[in-house]
């Protein structure tokens, strides 16, 4: 495909801009600079664009079965992020109605119904200092020891969690789909780099300082967030699938929680020996669609046995 025809057709499929596109399937300026130059895009790219538009008739190469296998991947995904508005419509109503249980009302203000101060940026600082923890990344202790991934992934939907609220504080829910909806076709690296991942992690903290201390206007402070929020996601292995299927999950231990004396110092974390959030865990991997209601049911008998 030509350069110019390239240009023509990603405008007929609605994208704005080239960077748009860019960023929709992950290629670098400098990558878009070469096709220009040469005036012509790659194969692989024509066949995403012919893909997106839904035409029949692809076009011919002599490497076409060779793409067409390594696209498979990219086209299950785009397939798979026609759900992705849904879910995230999904995810901010669930954090919105959370927040209203939990802070009252008014949590938007800032201020809970207890009239104490809520500061959803220092909550993501926290949680980011919680995800580094699950990493052996101390120089003078258990130098050889393994990440544990799988609550690196949790801590990663406890971020998730604080984000949608600081989103949710100073925007509607509507707006925060359309926010974040692109950001979330990406796909999880299989093999993490560990050091990166902690690097990447800690630009979370920087921007929660940044705008706290007034060095970032707060909206491009939220773009900063989503986008380097996904792409922390990506590094550490963590899909959009499986981050919206734990963000349910703890949601509903959330939720659990604070009915069962969370606030009031109460509730019994440790359930025969093993955290609430391994429990959780264990019951939504069996459930290919994870349901609220369901998954509340299934904790309040696993934690009537630890009574």
């Amino acid at each position: 495909m030509l350069y110019k025809d390239f240009k023509t057709s990603i405008k007929s499929l609605g994208f704005l801009s080239i960077e748009d596109f860019m960023k929709y399937i992950g290629v670098t300026s400098a990558d878009v600079l070469k096709w220009e130059e040469k005036d012509d895009v790659p194969y692989t790219v024509s066949l995403i664009v012919h893909l997106l538009k839904g035409e029949k008739n692809l076009p011919n190469d002599s490497a076409l079965d060779n793409v067409i296998e390594e696209c498979l991947p990219l086209a299950s995904l785009l397939e798979e992020s026609s759900s992705f508005p849904h879910k995230l419509e999904e995810m901010f109503l669930l954090q919105k109605q959370l927040n209203d249980s939990t802070n009252g009302k008014n949590w938007e203000l800032g201020i809970n119904r207890f009239g104490k101060d809520i500061n959803w940026l220092r909550c993501i600082h926290m949680e980011v200092a919680e995800l580094i923890e699950s990493t052996p990344w101390k120089h003078w202790k258990n130098i050889n020891a393994q990440p544990d991934m799988n609550n690196i992934h949790v801590e990663l939907v406890d971020i998730w969690h604080f984000l949608m609220s600081y989103i949710l504080q100073e925007t509607n829910v509507p707006k925060a789909v359309s926010l974040v909806n692109t950001h979330c076709i990406y796909e999880a690296v299989e093999d993490v780099d560990v050091k990166a991942m902690v690097k990447e992690s800690e630009k979370l903290s920087y921007i929660s300082l940044a705008i706290e201390t007034g060095n970032m206007p707060t909206f491009s402070g939220i773009e900063r967030f989503i986008d380097q929020f996904f792409r922390c996601c990506k590094i550490s292995g963590l899909s959009f699938t499986w981050l919206q299927k734990l963000y349910i999950g703890k949601n509903c231990l959330n939720k659990f929680r604070q009915d069962n004396g969370y606030k009031e110092g109460s509730y019994i974390k440790e359930w025969n020996g093993r955290e609430d959030n391994v429990v959780m865990v264990e019951i939504i991997e069996t459930m290919d669609n994870v349901s609220f209601d369901i998954l509340y049911e299934e904790l309040t008998q696993a934690y009537n046995k630890c009574k």
